[in-house]
């Protein structure tokens, strides 16, 4: 392992899962980064929809501070100017002029985490992304992005972004266990409501409960409409903490990956809730899109319907000893490719090899970053 790293992370929630798959990305990754001896400081924007449901106030592998507002930063400079690297997360609130604060403040590398990198492209698209700017991608020296494949050519050739590197989710295995339980469901769904997923939800899930009354299904995640017509097979559970996500999945015989409009487009984007079901070792039903034979073959470590039928079909007729297999084919997939261990270790190669490559084009910096 190199050397030890001063690290500061400026992300959207550490301290809350609710409404959001950030601070599980976070909580994953910066465990293992700290496992592996970097001093890490989390800074996060307290507001009150993540106060009221706080569910891991003191990590207990970071540093952590909630400041209040853009002005509260100012606590935090030495601290922002004195690490190896700074990371801002996307979605943290007023981000653009976080970013902007971070850039002036920051002696060593800048980086860009985006847990949302096809939206916020969108966005920028559009004129409307509150947490970048697109002059900021030049100006990050390093652009860590959820999706791969195409994207970071995009992101490098279109936008300037000196350096942009693929840096998935992850899980932690030892949050999510390999366990066995009773089936409650034979179909589930965690994630919290997003009008862009909803007709996919819809098509591969409500659809089959309406066809299907004998079947048992269930939707947990939070900010689903009132006027959503569920089926009475359909159990909704309105907010699940990360502790009772492996209970969950655990329960299901299936449960069901459902990507963002977006992410589908860009492809290569594999989301934090795939990883933790197939650590469980619950099979995984999943839309389609580019890139994702790359972290599980379809057909042998996951399974991918188009329509209703296909989801039926999956429940009805896959032979048990089939559907036990696929689920541990994925699970040792995730383990070995995409564990919270293994990202850790590829973040931490990326920001040496970055640090190394700013230091020899600023040789002055070489005293700031300890080189």
């Amino acid at each position: 392992m190199s050397r030890p790293l001063n690290l500061v992370v400026l992300g959207l929630s550490l301290s809350s899962s609710w409404g959001n798959g950030h601070a599980t990305t976070y909580r994953a990754l910066l465990k293992a980064l700290a496992a592996r001896g970097h001093d890490i400081l989390f800074l996060e924007r307290d507001v009150p929809w993540y106060a009221e449901h706080r569910d891991l106030a003191e990590p207990g592998f970071c540093r952590f501070a909630l400041y209040p507002d853009l002005n509260g930063l100012e606590s935090h400079r030495a601290a922002i100017a004195a690490a190896d690297a700074v990371i801002v997360g996307s979605y943290v609130p007023d981000g653009i002029a976080v970013g902007d604060r971070v850039r002036d403040w920051a002696h060593g590398l800048c980086a860009f985490y985006d847990i949302d990198t096809p939206v916020t492209l969108a966005r920028l698209q559009a004129g409307d992304c509150a947490y970048l700017a697109r002059r900021q991608i030049a100006a990050y020296d390093l652009y860590l992005s959820f999706t791969g494949g195409p994207t970071l050519r995009l992101l490098e050739e279109t936008y300037g972004a000196p350096a942009a590197r693929a840096l998935y989710c992850s899980v932690d295995r030892d949050a999510y266990p390999a366990l066995e339980r009773a089936a409650r469901y034979d179909l589930s769904y965690l994630g919290t409501y997003s009008p862009d997923r909803q007709p996919t939800l819809e098509r591969l899930l409500i659809e089959p409960a309406r066809r299907a009354p004998d079947l048992r299904f269930c939707v947990a995640g939070p900010q689903y409409p009132d006027e959503i017509d569920w089926p009475e097979n359909v159990t909704r559970i309105a907010h699940l903490p990360p502790d009772a996500h492996p209970e969950f999945y655990a329960a299901s015989r299936y449960t069901l990956n459902v990507t963002r409009a977006d992410m589908i487009r860009a492809g290569y984007s594999p989301s934090v809730r795939l990883f933790e079901a197939a650590c469980i070792g619950t099979p995984i039903i999943s839309d389609t899109w580019d890139g994702l034979d790359t972290i599980l073959t379809p057909g042998s470590e996951i399974l991918t319907a188009d329509a209703p039928e296909d989801v039926l079909t999956i429940l009805r007729l896959q032979p048990d000893a089939v559907r036990q297999r696929i689920g541990s084919a994925a699970r040792a997939r995730v383990l070995a490719h995409h564990s919270a261990t293994r990202r850790a270790a590829e973040l931490e190669g990326i920001l040496h090899a970055c640090v190394a490559t700013r230091t020899s084009v600023h040789p002055m910096l070489k005293e700031e970053v300890g080189a």
